[in-house]
C-alpha cells in the first residue's frame, strides 16, 4: 500500500530564528519519535491505523495491526475518553503488557488524546516479581520519607532512591521560586559529575511550555542525547505533524535545542520527573548520565510512582506548615482587635503596642498614616518619605497591597532600601489616606548560579542554541527583603477586616458616618464566622495525621515522640474548641430571635440536673430561689446564656468545698432578669469591664479550661434582647453575674403567642 512521510511540522523557520523561539516550538507534535521504541496511531472507534513510526517492519507492522485488530473496545475501557464540554478527555495510559504477536516481545501501552488512539512499544524486561523496583518504594522508601521533617529531607531521600532506581550518574531535586528560577536543594552523584547542590538554574532553562507539558506528562526520558529522530509514517497525505498529540507519549521526541542543552551541559542521557503541589508545577526529579541509558516499563512506573509520593508528602508538609503559620498570626491579629476594641478605637492607639505590632508581620518598622499624620514604631523611612509612599499605595486602589522589591515599582523608595526594601500595606478606608505599612529592610541575597543567567542564548546564522557554559556564576541580589508569605498577606487582609469594623463601630454614635457603619458592621460580624469556619478543617487535619502517625508508626516511636504527640493533639482539640466556640458566638449576632415567654424556673432546674450529672463527684450546694421570673425571650439563646453563667459558677467554685451556688431574680426599673453567684475565686473589680469581653481571661488556661467566649456570648445574647449586663467580685470570696431584661408589654406577648400559634400556621385540626 503507498505510504508518505508525515510533515514535519515546525514553527520556525531553520534561517530566521527569534530568540523567544523556544517558547513557540511545538513540541507537543514534533512528528517523530525516539528510536528505542515503536509507536501506532489509531482511529479510536474502528482501530484503524492513521499513522506509524518508520522503524516497524513492513511485516511486523502487519502483525501488529493484526494483534490491536483483535482488541475489542471493551478491552480497552480507560482509554476511553470522557467528555468535558463536549471535547474528550484522556484519562491515562493503559498498560497492554508485554505483547509478542509481533516476533519481538514489546511492553505495550495505549493512551487517548484528543483524536487518537496512541500505542507505544518498547523493548520488554523480565519482570521483577515482589522484587519489582515499585515494591521497593513501599517496603524502604515511603517510611523513610514519613519519617522526614523537613522538604529538605525530603528532597535527599528522593535523590538517593532515584539514583538507586534508575543508576543515573546524577540525580537532582530542585525546586521552582515564583519566579520561575529552579534552586537544587538536594543531590546524589558518582565522581567524575559537576555538583549542582545549592545552585540555581535560570527560569529560561525550561520554556512555559516545556512547564505545561511537564503537568500534562509527569515523566520524560531521553535514552540517547545524540539519537536521530524516527519520523512518522501515514496513508493520509493530508496528515500533518500537528494533527497528532503526543504530549502524553513517553516516546515523544523533544526538541533539538534541548538535545544541544544536554550536550552543552555533558549529559548524553537525561530523565525527569515532575513534582506537582496543589496543580502547579512545584519542581523536578532530574537525572543526568554520561552515557546512554535506557529504562524498562517497571523501572519507569517505579519512578513515576515515587514523584507522587514526594509531591503528597512535599504538599503534606507545606500544607500543615502553612496552617500553624496562619493560626499563630490569626491569633496575634486578634490580640490586635481585641487591644485597640479596649481603647477609643483610633489607629494610631495600634503604636502603643510596639513588640505586637512588629511580629504580626515580622517586620522591621510600622507606621499608620490617618490623612497628613503619621505615628511609627521600629525602623520607617523619614515621615515625609512614609507619606509619598503611604499617597502613591492609596492611588492604586487595592485593599492590600505588598512587595518585596519596592524599588522597582516605587522608585523613590531607592532612597530608603535599607530601611524599606519591602513593603506590606492595608487601606482602611476608600474615601481616606488611612493606611498602616509594615516595612523589612533590604536583603543582599548570594545566588550561585548554575551558568550566568543574563548571557543572551544565540548562534550562528540565526539559530537559537541553548547556553554553553555550566559552570558557577555568583550574583549578589539587591534591592529585596524577604518575601511577604501568603499567610501575612492573608493575616493582612483579616486585620484590615478587623480594624474596619472595630473603627466604624466605634464610629456609630456619629451621624456623619451612619450609613458607611451599616456596611463596616456587616463585615465585623463576618469576621470571627469567617475566621472560625476556615479554621475548623485544619484542626481536624493535624488530629487526623497525629493519629496517623501513631497508628503507623507507634511501635517505632520513643516514650517522648509519644508525649509530644498527645501534646499537639491536645492543642489541636484545644483549638478545635476554641473555633468551635467562636463559630457559635457569631452565628449568635446572625440568628434571626423567635421571642416567646420562657419559664425561667424550670430552665435552670434543667442545667442544674444536667450539671449535676455532668461532675457527680462535686460537692455542690445549690440554692435557687423559687420566684424565678418569665422572661420574653428567645429560648434557645436564653438557655445558652444561662447555661454559660451556672457552667462558669461551677468552674471557678472547683477549690470549694463545699461549693456553693446561688441563683436568684433580679428586678429594677430596667425590667427583669436572673443572677448567679458562687463562693470561687472571685476577681479584681478593676478588670469587670474586661470581662463580657471575646478571648479575654483572668485566670491562667492550666488552673480553668475553657475558650474565654462564653461571658461574651452571655454579653451578645442580653445585647440583642435589648438588655444589660452586670458583674461583681472580689478576690477569694467569690463573684455574681447576672442580666436583665426589658419588660414587654402583655399585648405583645399575646400577638406574638397568636402568630406562632398551630392554627395560625395552618396546621389546626379540621
Amino acid at each position: 500500500m503507498p505510504t508518505t512521510f508525515i510533515a514535519e511540522s515546525r514553527a520556525i523557520e531553520p534561517l530566521r530564528v527569534e530568540l523567544s523561539s523556544c517558547d513557540v516550538e511545538p513540541i507537543r507534535v514534533p512528528g517523530s519519535i525516539q528510536p528505542h521504541g515503536r509507536l501506532l496511531v489509531l482511529q479510536p472507534e474502528s482501530l484503524a491505523l492513521v499513522a506509524w513510526s518508520e522503524n516497524w517492519p513492513d511485516a511486523q507492522l502487519a502483525s501488529a495491526q493484526d494483534a490491536l485488530h483483535g482488541l475489542s473496545l471493551a478491552s480497552l475501557p480507560a482509554v476511553q475518553a470522557s467528555h468535558a464540554g463536549g471535547s474528550p478527555v484522556s484519562l491515562g495510559a493503559v498498560r497492554l503488557g508485554a505483547r509478542g504477536e509481533i516476533g519481538e516481545v514489546f511492553d505495550a501501552a495505549v493512551h487517548r488524546s484528543d483524536r487518537h488512539l496512541i500505542v507505544e512499544f518498547e523493548p520488554a524486561s523480565p519482570t521483577g516479581g515482589n522484587e519489582a523496583p515499585i515494591y521497593s518504594l513501599g517496603r524502604i522508601f515511603l517510611p523513610q520519607l514519613q519519617g522526614a521533617d523537613t522538604v529538605p529531607e525530603l528532597a535527599a531521600l528522593a535523590a538517593r532512591e532515584m539514583k538507586r532506581l534508575t543508576g543515573f550518574g546524577r540525580c537532582l531535586v530542585y525546586r521552582f521560586d515564583p519566579e520561575g528560577h529552579g534552586e537544587v536543594l538536594a543531590e546524589e552523584a558518582e565522581p567524575g559529575y559537576d555538583s549542582y547542590v545549592g545552585h540555581h538554574f535560570p527560569a529560561a532553562d525550561i520554556p512555559q511550555q516545556a512547564r505545561a507539558l511537564y503537568l500534562v506528562n509527569h515523566f520524560r526520558l531521553i535514552a540517547d542525547a545524540n539519537y536521530r529522530p524516527v519520523r512518522l509514517r501515514a496513508n493520509d497525505a493530508s496528515l500533518t505533524a500537528a494533527d497528532i498529540d503526543l504530549s502524553q507519549a513517553q516516546l515523544r521526541s523533544v526538541s533539538p535545542i534541548h538535545l544541544e542543552y544536554m550536550r552543552n551541559m555533558g549529559t548524553l542521557a537525561s530523565m525527569s520527573v515532575s513534582i506537582v503541589v496543589d496543580g502547579r508545577l512545584w519542581g523536578l526529579v532530574s537525572c543526568h548520565d554520561h552515557a546512554p541509558r535506557f529504562l524498562d516499563t517497571g523501572t519507569r512506573l517505579a519512578c513515576e510512582h515515587l514523584g507522587q509520593l514526594l509531591s503528597l508528602q512535599i504538599q503534606s508538609k507545606e500544607t500543615n506548615g502553612e496552617v500553624a503559620e496562619r493560626l499563630a498570626l490569626r491569633q496575634l491579629t486578634l490580640q490586635i482587635v481585641s487591644h485597640l476594641a479596649e481603647s477609643d478605637a483610633t489607629l494610631q492607639h495600634l503604636v502603643s503596642e510596639a513588640s505586637l505590632m512588629l511580629r504580626v508581620m515580622r517586620a522591621t518598622g510600622a507606621a499608620v498614616v490617618l490623612d497628613d499624620e503619621v505615628w511609627s514604631v521600629g525602623d520607617v523611612p523619614e515621615r515625609a518619605q512614609v507619606q509619598e509612599l503611604a499617597g502613591w499605595i492609596a492611588g492604586l486602589g487595592v485593599d492590600v497591597y505588598e512587595s518585596d522589591a519596592l524599588a522597582t515599582h516605587f522608585a523613590p523608595a531607592q532612597a530608603f532600601h535599607d530601611r524599606a526594601a519591602g513593603v506590606l500595606a492595608i487601606s482602611i478606608s476608600q474615601v481616606h489616606r488611612h493606611l498602616i505599612l509594615w516595612f523589612r529592610p533590604e536583603i543582599v541575597r548570594t545566588v550561585r548560579w548554575a551558568g550566568d543567567p543574563h548571557k543572551p542564548m544565540g548562534g550562528e546564522g540565526g539559530r537559537i542554541h541553548p547556553r554553553l557554559s555550566f559552570q558557577s556564576w555568583v550574583e549578589n541580589i539587591r534591592g529585596h527583603s524577604r518575601a511577604w508569605t501568603p499567610a501575612e498577606t492573608g493575616a493582612a487582609g483579616e486585620l484590615r477586616q478587623a480594624l474596619i469594623g472595630v473603627v466604624l463601630r466605634r464610629a456609630e454614635e456619629l451621624a456623619a458616618v451612619a450609613t458607611e457603619l451599616g456596611r463596616v458592621n456587616k463585615e465585623l460580624e463576618a469576621f470571627s464566622y469567617t475566621v472560625s469556619h476556615d479554621l475548623r478543617a485544619p484542626m481536624r487535619h493535624i488530629a487526623g495525621y497525629v493519629d496517623l502517625v501513631a497508628q503507623t508508626e507507634g511501635k517505632q516511636l520513643s516514650e517522648r515522640a509519644h508525649r509530644y504527640l498527645a501534646h499537639v493533639k491536645d492543642a489541636a482539640a484545644f483549638a478545635g474548641q476554641m473555633v468551635d466556640a467562636l463559630l457559635d458566638f457569631s452565628r449568635m449576632g446572625r440568628s434571626a430571635l423567635k421571642q416567646r415567654p420562657v419559664d425561667t424556673a424550670s430552665l435552670v432546674e434543667g442545667l442544674v440536673r444536667e450539671l449535676r450529672r455532668l461532675e457527680p463527684q462535686r460537692n455542690i450546694e445549690w440554692q435557687v430561689e423559687p420566684d424565678l421570673p418569665t422572661l420574653y425571650a428567645d429560648p434557645l439563646l436564653l438557655q445558652v446564656a444561662v447555661r454559660n453563667l451556672l457552667a462558669n459558677a461551677v468552674k471557678y467554685s472547683r477549690t470549694r468545698s463545699p461549693a456553693r451556688i446561688a441563683v436568684r431574680a433580679v428586678r429594677n426599673e430596667l425590667g427583669e432578669g436572673l443572677e448567679v453567684q458562687d463562693n470561687g475565686v472571685g476577681f479584681q473589680m478593676k478588670y469587670v469591664d474586661k470581662l463580657f469581653g471575646v478571648f479575654q481571661r483572668l485566670h491562667q488556661a492550666e488552673d480553668f479550661e475553657g475558650t474565654g467566649i462564653g461571658l461574651a456570648s452571655v454579653k451578645r445574647i442580653v445585647e440583642r434582647h435589648g438588655g444589660t449586663v452586670q458583674a461583681q467580685g472580689e478576690v477569694n470570696v467569690g463573684a455574681s453575674f447576672g442580666f436583665v431584661l426589658p419588660l414587654v408589654p402583655q399585648e405583645t406577648i399575646e400577638k406574638t403567642a397568636s402568630a406562632q400559634s398551630p392554627a395560625a400556621n395552618g396546621e389546626g385540626h379540621a
